[in-house]
């Protein structure tokens, strides 16, 4: 990752009580551009084909990423979520953060000779990530993996998602509502 985007998620990082507030970042062109930049950059030449992003934020950093790597984005939803049309597929989250279980859903616009890469500002469990696996396959394409604001991931789960790529890591973020 670059020092630039490392630089500007330390400078604009803000914890708010218990919860991360990225947003900040969002609202500095530079310190965006960066951001997307440092989540991109270690992609390029890897053969990425499409770009996905679970709602929210990785809606905003994932099709901002898909722009910068000159490849597709594809939405994936919560179940509550507007998602038109019928050729989806689905799958159950384990547990995240929050203890919930979200289903997620994604169009199926991916199949057999695309590579596909999850964009995301943080993972702690993975348990997005890897349902987002399972969609990508189900259509019959490859997952590579996911490239993150933030990682908090165990070793282990990590060594489950592919190629993981992160600009800092949660340690890096000083006092924390889960230090």
């Amino acid at each position: 990752m670059t020092a630039a985007a490392r630089t500007a998620v330390l400078r604009h990082f803000r914890w708010e009580g218990a919860h991360a507030d990225v947003w900040r970042i969002f609202a500095d062109a530079e310190g965006l551009q960066a951001v997307v930049d440092g989540l991109a950059d270690p992609w390029r030449g890897s053969g990425v084909t499409h770009v996905i992003g679970i709602e929210s934020r990785g809606f905003l950093l994932g099709g901002a990423c898909a722009v910068a790597l000159g490849v597709g984005f594809v939405a994936i939803r919560k179940e509550h979520g507007l998602l038109p049309g019928s050729n989806k597929v689905t799958a159950r989250s384990d547990a995240d953060y929050r203890g919930n279980r979200p289903v997620l859903r994604m169009q199926r616009v991916v199949g057999a000779t695309d590579r596909v890469l999850l964009v995301d500002d943080w993972a702690e469990r993975g348990s997005q990530a890897r349902a987002a696996a399972q969609l990508v396959g189900a259509c019959g394409a490859v997952f590579l993996g996911m490239s993150i604001i933030v990682d908090q991931l165990e070793a282990g789960v990590r060594a489950g998602l592919g190629r993981v790529t992160s600009i800092v890591t949660a340690d890096e973020l000083g006092d924390s509502a889960f230090a």
